[in-house]
């Protein structure tokens, strides 16, 4: 079995007086791809926002790599490969695509490698190749997800916290995207995904959580929520 590269334990969230996270304690294994799904409001991002340090617990720990980054600032845990894709995608819409994955790519110092790995998002994302100096505001909803996510990978994350890249997106955008969340997984990032589409995210991920009203109701292999009863009804519309 894999090391823990991210646990949260007991972990409390606040937004004023609404209690938006309930003792979420939860983990994922190096190499695994872990999906966190639920309602609209679950607490989902919030989870995130937590890890990633937008937000702070107030009992508990979040540990990466076996540290506790409960206090750590967000730029920081960049550096040390732990790098968010967010929801809405927030691409700067009046530079270019290669000026967005140029940005991605901040905290490093290696030119030669920077080069290197802006060709290889290029061809994992042969779209984007095409379109490398339109842009970023220009491009459709789906290939500004997909300069999200090879934005994020250009920092070279080994923990990549993914919310919600279907959103808004057409089915046969969302199975490319998905495809693509494969590869980067067979290449080495771990990912903790947060989704609403309930069916693709269990059929591409190792393992998963279930979040209602900001606890973890169900936990288990994406195969065996798949097959739940409880997530049948809830999410995937089976009777």
């Amino acid at each position: 079995m894999a090391e823990p590269i991210l646990e949260l334990n007991d972990i409390n969230v606040y937004y004023g007086a609404i209690h938006a996270l309930k003792n979420i304690s939860l983990s994922v294994n190096e190499g695994e791809v872990v999906t966190l799904i639920g309602a609209n409001g679950a607490g989902k991002t919030t989870t995130l926002a937590t890890v990633c340090g937008l937000m702070r617990s107030r009992t508990g720990a979040v540990k990466y790599r076996g540290k506790d980054i409960g206090s750590a600032p967000t730029h920081g845990l960049v550096k040390e490969g732990l790098v968010m894709a967010p929801e809405g995608r927030g691409i700067f819409p009046n530079l270019s695509v290669e000026e967005n994955l140029r940005i991605g790519a901040y905290a490093r110092t290696d030119k030669s490698d920077i080069e290197a790995d802006l060709k290889h998002k290029f061809e994992i994302f042969p779209r984007l190749h095409e379109r490398r100096r339109q842009k970023g505001g220009t491009l459709s909803g789906g290939e500004q997800q997909m300069l999200a996510i090879a934005r994020s990978l250009m920092s070279q994350p080994k923990l990549l916290l993914l919310d919600e890249p279907s959103l808004g997106l057409a089915p046969l955008i969302v199975q490319t995207i998905f495809q693509t969340v494969d590869q980067v997984n067979r290449e080495g990032v771990t990912i903790l995904l947060v989704e609403q589409n309930a069916r693709i995210a269990l059929k591409h991920s190792h393992r998963a959580y279930v979040i209602e009203s900001g606890e973890i109701g169900i936990e288990g292999t994406s195969a065996e929520l798949l097959d739940d009863p409880r997530v049948k009804a809830a999410y995937l519309g089976e009777a």
